[in-house]
C-alpha cells in the first residue's frame, strides 16, 4: 500500500472515530434532554432549557462531523452516501406527512410520535448504506 493511500485510510478511521464518538454523545444529551426532567431534576425549566441547548449544541456539531466526514470520503463512498441520505429524506418526508394524515382523518387513534419516523429513518439510511456497498462491491 502506498503512503498516500495508508494516509487516506488512517484519516477515515480518524473521521470514522470522531462520528462514533459526537453520535454517542449526541444521543446522551438526547437522553439528557428527554428524561432529566422528569427523572433527574423535577421539571427545573432552567436545566431543562440547558438540557435542550446542549443537545441543540451537540446535534449541529454532529452535522459538522458528518460534513468532514463527506469530504474524506472517495467518490463510490459519497454517491453511496449520498444515494442512502437521499433516499432517506424521501422517505422520510413521504411517510411522514402520509402517518400525520392518517391521525387527522381518523385512521389511526394514536398522535403520531416522531420517534417513529427517526427510526424509519435510521433503518432507512442504514439500509441503503448496505445496499449500496452490496450493489457496488
Amino acid at each position: 500500500m502506498n503512503d498516500k493511500a495508508n494516509k487516506w485510510e488512517k484519516s477515515n478511521i480518524k473521521n470514522l472515530t470522531r462520528l462514533g464518538r459526537w453520535t454517542g454523545l449526541w444521543l446522551v444529551t438526547t437522553a439528557i434532554a428527554a428524561f432529566g426532567p422528569k427523572f433527574l431534576w423535577e421539571f427545573d425549566t432552567l436545566l431543562t432549557i440547558a438540557a435542550v441547548i446542549a443537545n441543540l449544541s451537540v446535534g449541529f456539531g454532529l452535522i459538522f462531523v458528518v460534513v468532514r466526514q463527506l469530504k474524506g470520503f472517495d467518490e463510490l463512498q459519497r454517491m453511496i452516501f449520498l444515494q442512502a441520505a437521499a433516499l432517506t429524506l424521501g422517505i422520510g418526508i413521504v411517510c411522514g406527512n402520509s402517518y400525520e394524515i392518517l391521525e387527522d382523518i381518523g385512521l389511526i387513534s394514536f398522535e403520531p410520535e416522531i420517534s417513529h419516523l427517526i427510526i424509519l429513518m435510521g433503518l432507512t439510511f442504514m439500509g441503503g448504506i448496505l445496499f449500496g456497498h452490496w450493489r457496488y462491491r
